[in-house]
């Protein structure tokens, strides 16, 4: 459904108009003439605006052209009476999405504004999407805008990809705008995660399965390859997937066909595979450990995401983009803390970048960050914490106990703050405090 606009002098015709959208589902604000629509333009947001071109004191160029100075500014059509071709190129060179040469058929009308409709969801909810991902469109550094270039040439192929990088390089975002910009877009992007899944469940997950397949399906499910259909499959650390679930995706990226655990028929599916490894393929290749067949079939396109070291003009740039995304302006960062980010080398690449500055802004409350957020952990000092912990007796329960219970007093009991300091869900740290406090000594 969408919020839709409609603007016309004629009183009759625009009341039909506006009966036709209504019935096709969608949210209709009619008005008689161009200055009530500047009116409702400026009250409220809308996805299209129809509105007919000759109108008395302001015309449909002036409500063209209002909506187009709006920070969401929607989709205008314009209709336009039989013979005013020349108006309605103006229109169009305005800006305007569409044109309607009066008189036309219903039908024609309300498939030309769902159209319009559905073009302007689908760039908004692209334009979000993208917004969501500022870490990996970042590119000042001249590798990740060598990275853009190459998403940009391959997302409108059917070309499968494969991204190489280390771990927390972004390569999970880079895949979701490689999507956004394919032709794939109005279908699902499907991540699935390979480490974390053991090979029959893997199997399961990625293809699916009937009722009775196997001791606990009591019902049939749908894989994700056949929820990707028409859209996406992300395929995360490719290189952990087993062989025997290698063989079953290299059938499918052959003949583009699944067939669900338990099922003999196979169905057709389009979907665009990227995958994603911080492992050396090739190396695996050549040592047995990874089918060469299957690894020919995923790196028809290869893109090496760079580790954080090797693009440090984008380190400043992300961590402003990460605390505008939170709200907070980028003078929050001291010329000292900004100093201190291009000084560390990042091991942990952007993951680790975005959890130091979760940490700093949740220790540092209103305050400035300053470059003592950001120093260089020492590995030295942090062996030799370690050292003298254990140098005290303490077992794994004890140790644990105290790191949590540190963290709640430096973030002052707040434990939705502490369980981000550490790394883990608030659920996990109610669960091990409790767990931990039950078993630990008496300290009184």
């Amino acid at each position: 459904m969408a919020a839709i606009l409609l603007a016309d002098d004629e009183v009759k015709l625009g009341g039909v108009l506006a009966e036709a959208l209504t019935l096709a589902g969608h949210a209709v604000t009619r008005v008689t003439g161009g200055r009530a629509a500047l009116v409702e333009l400026a009250a409220r947001p809308f996805d299209v605006v129809v509105t007919d071109l000759r109108m008395p004191e302001v015309d449909g160029l002036a409500v063209l052209a209002e909506a187009r100075r709006l920070p969401a500014p929607p989709a205008v059509l314009v209709m336009t009476a039989f013979g005013s071709t020349e108006s309605a190129v103006d229109a169009m060179k305005a800006g305007a999405a569409d044109y309607l040469t009066k008189p036309f058929a219903l039908d024609e009308f309300r498939m030309r504004v769902s159209r319009a409709a559905d073009a302007q969801a689908s760039a908004q909810r692209e334009h979000r999407l993208l917004g969501e991902l500022t870490p990996a469109l970042v590119a000042h550094s001249a590798k990740m805008r060598a990275v853009l270039d190459a998403v940009q040439k391959v997302a409108p192929t059917d070309a499968s990809v494969l991204l190489r990088g280390e771990s927390g390089t972004g390569k999970s975002q880079l895949a979701r705008w490689l999507h956004f910009k394919s032709r794939q877009t109005r279908g699902a992007f499907v991540e699935v995660h390979c480490a974390a899944l053991s090979a029959g469940v893997l199997e399961s997950e990625l293809f699916g399965h009937a009722r009775g397949a196997f001791t606990g399906a009591t019902t049939a499910r749908e894989g994700h390859l056949l929820a990707a259909d028409g859209g996406t499959l992300f395929l995360d650390e490719i290189g952990e997937v087993p062989e025997s679930v290698q063989v079953k995706l290299l059938r499918f990226l052959q003949q583009r066909e699944v067939v669900p655990v338990g099922e003999t028929r196979a169905r057709t599916v389009n979907a665009r595979v990227v995958s994603a490894t911080n492992r050396d393929l090739a190396k695996a290749v050549k040592e047995g450990r990874f089918r060469e067949d299957f690894f020919y079939r995923l790196d028809v396109f290869s893109i090496t995401v760079p580790p954080l070291r090797e693009r440090r003009d984008d380190v400043v740039p992300l961590a402003e983009a990460w605390l505008a995304r939170r709200g907070l302006p980028a003078d929050k960062l001291s010329a000292g803390a900004r100093r201190a980010l291009l000084a560390r080398e990042w091991p942990g690449n952007v993951r680790e970048l975005e959890n130091a500055l979760e940490r700093a802004v949740i220790l540092a409350g209103e305050g400035e960050l300053t470059e003592a957020w950001f120093a260089e952990p020492s590995r030295s000092a942090a062996r030799d914490d370690v050292g003298g912990l254990l140098g005290e007796g303490f077992n794994l329960d004890e140790f644990e106990l105290r790191l949590l219970r540190a963290a709640l007093e430096r973030t002052g009991d707040n434990k939705a703050a502490a369980a981000r300091l550490l790394g883990i869900t608030r659920r996990r740290l109610y669960s091990r405090l409790e767990t931990l406090s039950k078993s630990a000594p008496d300290e009184g």
